[in-house]
């Protein structure tokens, strides 16, 4: 039994525990740390292996930004210190604004969300706080492509509005056409992801934005894969009114694992009041918090956000300077392509339109042979490389999705696309060799669909441990 607490007030019965912390593996420091250095030995990341996870943009986080985050003056900033004494923070957080208004052509920037889909929501809520102010009462939908990210939908559900789908053309891209079809005055807004999913520019968004904004609405972009266009074209530009960053994504943190993140919401002038509060304002020459804001949803998150990720993206984009994230750019999407002229013939490719910083690929070819896409994905391990994202977008059966970024050698792409061209190969001629991999790895193929619904979380000593997962 536990002794009482350290305040001399004693812990409710129920609090205690009756069995003595018995079994519990007795080990010293060193077998501790080798422990973990052993695991982290087995994993992958992009800090080992290319990580070309399509649509997540696993960029490397170059090491100096961690340097900077861990700097006292912000890694031991408490959040509720006086503006006039964390003057430095807010100045940082003032620079990335107007670097994410710059980037997005749009005029305002909140950056409290703490992920993507949170930046999504404090978008939607946006658009339901505008609608309403108008007294437009009619507007209770939301247009979604098929091919776009489920988080769309669900984040549009959440602020209360219907979702209506919208298909794509034999390109896999959104046209005018599709929109004007189910577009009416009981639209609240299109959300668009541009690039999509597909990794494919849609062509026709200004024209989309065009019709959406003749009927009253307004044009949501996810920036889930801005990667692929920063610096070198501006959703503002293109019609859009609302965007998010994921800047774990584009702007380098270590991404996976669910998190962290931030996903700042940038806004057109029109749309700026209905933001949340805090906001950063200056007064006689110094940044405070403003809660001046009367027609703001509110407080989205605590404090404002995470702001170790929105340091990182500061470094970034000062390390890099303006035509350095356009070069960043050009090279994700050069390297996407290369991979794409390398392995088109061995596996199928769904769509001819041209790919920017990402290509997707299915395993149409493979199945006569019994060889799907997860077989694929296992066999690559072998090679030594992570999978890429598969069985996404929904829109193309057995996808594989591979986003290489801009940070990987033409060395490292080669061996990838070897490994790739080597596993279609063996799915032709070995076919049992692909359906049963990995073969090399410290354990082989698991049975994932138990993993997933029956998780082993805790530790037991062996004396109550069995062969058979209960």
């Amino acid at each position: 039994m536990l002794p009482p607490a350290s305040t001399g007030v004693d812990l409710p019965p129920e609090l205690r525990r009756e069995d003595d912390l018995v079994g519990l593996p007795e080990v010293s420091e060193l077998e501790v740390v080798r422990h973990f250095v052993r695991l982290s030995q087995w994993n992958y990341s992009a800090a080992t292996t290319l990580y070309p996870l399509g649509s997540c943009t696993m960029k490397y986080n170059p090491v100096v930004n961690e340097a900077l985050v861990r700097l006292p003056g912000f890694s031991a900033l408490h959040p509720l210190v006086p503006d006039r004494l964390a003057q430095g923070a807010l100045e940082l957080l003032a620079q990335l604004e107007a670097a994410l208004e710059a980037v997005s052509g749009l005029d305002a920037v909140c950056l409290q969300p703490a992920a993507g889909a949170h930046g999504e929501l404090l978008g939607m809520l946006v658009a339901r706080a505008y609608h309403r102010d108008r007294s437009d009462a009619r507007r209770r939908r939301v247009l979604i492509p098929s091919s776009a990210h489920g988080t769309n939908a669900a984040t549009s559900t959440l602020a209360g509005y219907e979702v209506r789908e919208v298909p794509g053309d034999q390109r896999g891209l959104l046209t005018v056409r599709a929109v004007a079809d189910v577009m009416d005055d009981s639209v609240a807004a299109v959300m668009v992801t541009n690039p999509n999913t597909l990794g494919l520019f849609e062509e026709e968004i200004e024209a989309i934005a065009a019709l959406v904004h003749e009927r009253g609405g307004l044009v949501y972009m996810d920036g889930a894969n801005l990667n692929a266009i920063l610096g070198v074209a501006r959703p503002g530009d293109m019609g859009v009114d609302i965007a998010h960053f994921n800047l774990h994504k584009t702007f380098s943190t270590p991404h996976g694992g669910g998190g962290p993140g931030a996903g700042p919401v940038a806004v057109r002038a029109a749309l700026a009041g209905y933001l949340p509060t805090p906001r950063l304002v200056r007064r006689g020459g110094q940044l405070a918090w403003s809660e001046d804001a009367p027609k703001s949803i509110g407080r989205l998150h605590a404090f404002n956000g995470n702001f170790g990720v929105l340091v990182r993206a500061v470094a970034y984009i000062l390390r890099l300077g303006g035509p350095g994230l356009t070069e960043a750019t050009r090279l994700a999407v050069l390297n996407a392509n290369y991979i794409r002229a390398r392995l088109r013939g061995s596996y199928h490719l769904p769509y001819e339109t041209p790919s920017l910083h990402e290509c997707v690929f299915s395993d149409r070819d493979l199945q006569e042979h019994g060889v799907h896409t997860v077989d694929v994905a296992k066999r690559l391990l072998d090679y030594g490389f992570y999978a890429p994202t598969i069985y996404f977008p929904l829109v193309v059966k057995g996808a594989l999705m591979i986003e290489p970024t801009e940070t990987e050698t033409k060395e490292t792409l080669d061996a990838f696309v070897d490994a790739l061209l080597r596993i279609a190969e063996e799915a032709r001629t070995q076919p049992a060799l692909v359906r049963e991999a990995p073969h090399q790895t410290r354990v082989t193929r698991l049975d994932e669909t138990r993993a997933a619904r029956r998780p082993v979380l805790r530790w037991r000593p062996p004396a109550r441990e069995s062969a058979e997962i209960p």
